[in-house]
């Protein structure tokens, strides 16, 4: 398990049922690990967007007496790297957003320490077919790139990139022929239709595996394997290298999962040869 400031607060966290805004509380908590320790009760409200007494029923909700002893525990279990944090005080916005990424990368490859969610969500799509593969938004350009890689070594991959009134029916489709699971690639702002849409899947029947943007994201309760990849928030729009690394990771333990995944590509690269489809 990793022993990064992040991984302890997420950890923190873990058993507690948490209100919808207990959980922004929380997620603003893990992005801002190193700095969070050092933040009043104010500053954190204003940082998650919530009110202060907030933030006071959120740290009684951990079981703490009130914030300033959540803050004590804080900066016991997650402490700042105040040198660290310096320097990265003397980057260009540019280069805050690459660093941003670099950290939520580590924060990915410390969740992987643990191969067992991937490992299990890779069996889970492999065993399905059809396999929808879900992206709305923000998200679609990380469900289109799963779903052009993983129709190389699966059978049957359904993309769902638009919403709309046929994306039901696309979905009682799939269930018609076979498809026992659904992947979903959840990244903010959240769309309602995933989550009406993730709903709907679990009530069909459907396992519901999701790649979103953290443990407390709006999809979390309709998912019965969610993996988390942080985004990068520092520029005007998101950036989602960890997702889209995160989705590469499924896509392996996807082929480890199909016996005959290595014969299809072997099988692509002859036909890609024979047509000269690439150039050397």
């Amino acid at each position: 398990m990793s022993d990064s400031p992040a991984a302890r607060l997420q950890k923190l966290f873990e058993g507690h049922r948490l209100t919808p805004t207990q959980r922004r509380i929380a997620h603003c908590m893990v992005r801002g690990a190193a700095e969070v320790p050092f933040l009043s009760s104010v500053e954190l409200a204003e940082l998650a967007g919530v009110s202060q007494p907030s933030v006071t029923r959120f740290a009684v909700a951990l079981g703490f007496d009130g914030y300033p002893a959540l803050r004590r525990h804080l900066r016991e279990v997650a402490p700042a790297e105040r040198a660290e944090a310096a320097l990265e005080d003397s980057y260009n916005e540019y280069q805050q957003a690459v660093q941003g990424e670099i950290e939520n990368l580590r924060q990915l490859a410390a969740m992987l320490a643990d191969p067992s969610p991937v490992q299990e969500a890779g069996r889970l799509l492999a065993a399905s077919t059809p396999l929808p593969v879900l992206g709305l938004r923000a998200a679609s350009s990380q469900a289109r790139g799963f779903a052009y890689f993983a129709a190389k070594v699966h059978p049957d991959v359904r993309l769902l990139d638009e919403g709309g009134s046929m994306m039901e029916d696309r979905i009682d489709a799939a269930l018609y022929e076979g498809a026992t699971a659904l992947l979903c690639f959840a990244l903010p702002r959240h769309p309602r239709e995933v989550v009406d849409t993730l709903e709907r899947a679990r009530r069909a029947g459907l396992t519901v595996v999701t790649v979103a943007d953290s443990a407390f994201a709006p999809v979390a309760r309709h998912s019965d394997l969610l993996i988390p990849a942080p985004v990068g928030t520092g520029l005007a729009f998101d950036t989602a290298c960890a997702p889209m690394l995160l989705g590469r990771v499924l896509l392996e333990a996807m082929a480890d999962a199909l016996p005959d995944a290595q014969a299809r590509l072997e099988a692509f690269d002859a036909r890609a040869a024979a047509r000269g489809l690439f150039v050397e």
